[in-house]
């Protein structure tokens, strides 16, 4: 059996700069607490997670920064830092991201995301259309492949950067280059990942919508000759129980709503600001429970503002469900849950190696079959 058949599945956690989630607000006066993100980071290791996503939001600490930190307290763990294209210079990014790949030894990569929210974007001073941020994020990707890949300097005059002679000389430890998770699901979020993503971010969707945008990423990306991996973001709420993990739920939905208050039916849920948020509500609005396991209610409680569907059961049901997904293409799973770090650890003991057991179990019956 070829690892092109059956890819190796890749968990991702998420690492917070501070403890808080939609049922945990940030305690007053903590905006960056190191004690959290190295205990974090250590328990993300141990439990498994190939990765802890470091996500990116106007008022939040510096993604590398935070990398940097929580590295120096684990060994294998990788960081996915979360990059916005028009804040800093291509040529400048190329270098933070290598030498990040260098302080790690070779555990660095770079998740685009080229920004759906008009009010966040402003805050950085980015007055751009979503249209021609995907037209800047692509000349941007290009020119962080070119510095990442090419022998000697670089030199470019495109629409929205211009440099001559950047320096190629501070290199990663991966090779070629860092790899490269895209996110966005809009058609020109689909045009730019078929060209430049190594793996394409979705939140939790539907088999069936799993199934419609994957189709057209690997389309888009068969145009360019290139192959694109697949992520899908989920919450998974566990128990020892399928009741107990469904009453689970339910609490977690209702502490929403109740921190939430009148926010939780107000605009954001009518008229979300991003493509993905749209389709995480056109899903819920089929129904809170679909396609067994896939779980809509804290989507809709928060208008989908984030990776907010879950799958909700025991570890083995929730693991039989992600390789559903993964037969369907899907080869890495982003997961993170409500209560952040005790679930990552709960993730660590039961979901991630009952997954791996489960598809050992498969491929195996299927080997010993051909």
């Amino acid at each position: 059996m070829s690892e092109l058949e059956f890819p190796r599945l890749e968990f991702i956690g998420m690492i917070h700069h501070r403890e808080q989630s939609e049922i945990h607000p940030a305690k007053s006066g903590v905006v960056l607490d190191r004690g959290y993100i190295r205990e974090f980071a250590q328990a993300a290791e141990t439990a498994g997670f190939d990765r802890v996503l470091i996500g990116y939001h106007s008022d939040a600490p510096d993604g590398f920064l935070v990398a940097a930190s929580a590295a120096a307290h684990t060994e294998k763990l990788g960081f996915l830092v979360a990059h916005r294209p028009g804040f800093v210079e291509p040529t400048v990014a190329a270098r933070k991201f290598n030498s990040l790949d260098q302080i790690t030894g070779g555990r660095a990569a770079i998740h685009v995301i080229s920004g759906g929210d008009d009010t966040d974007q402003r805050r950085d001073g980015d007055y751009l259309d979503k249209a021609e941020r995907y037209t800047r994020t692509d000349e941007y990707v290009g020119i962080l492949k070119r510095i990442w890949t090419e022998a000697g300097p670089v030199s470019h005059a495109g629409k929205y950067y211009k440099f001559e002679n950047a320096s190629t000389a501070v290199r990663s430890v991966q090779a070629p280059r860092i790899p490269i998770y895209f996110g966005g699901a809009s058609e020109a979020a689909v045009g730019v990942a078929g060209k430049h993503a190594d793996v394409f971010a979705l939140w939790g969707e539907t088999q069936a919508q799993v199934r419609e945008i994957t189709s057209r990423v690997r389309a888009e990306a068969a145009r360019h000759n290139r192959e694109v991996k697949f992520s899908l973001s989920f919450r998974p709420i566990l128990a020892a129980t399928e009741d107990e993990a469904w009453a689970r739920a339910e609490r977690i939905k209702h502490e929403i709503l109740r921190i939430r208050g009148e926010a939780a039916l107000g605009p954001a849920v009518l008229s979300p600001a991003n493509e993905g948020s749209r389709r995480l509500l056109e899903a819920a609005a089929a129904g809170e429970r679909l396609d067994r396991r896939l779980w809509t209610g804290a989507a809709l409680a928060t208008g989908a503002r984030g990776n907010t569907t879950s799958l909700v059961g025991t570890p083995e049901q929730v693991a039989e469900a992600f390789l559903e997904y993964y037969h369907l293409g899907v080869t890495t799973f982003l997961i993170r849950g409500f209560d952040p770090l005790p679930d990552a650890i709960e993730y660590g003991r039961d979901l991630l190696p009952a997954t791996r057991r489960l598809l050992a179990e498969r491929l195996a019956i299927r080997s010993a079959a051909e």
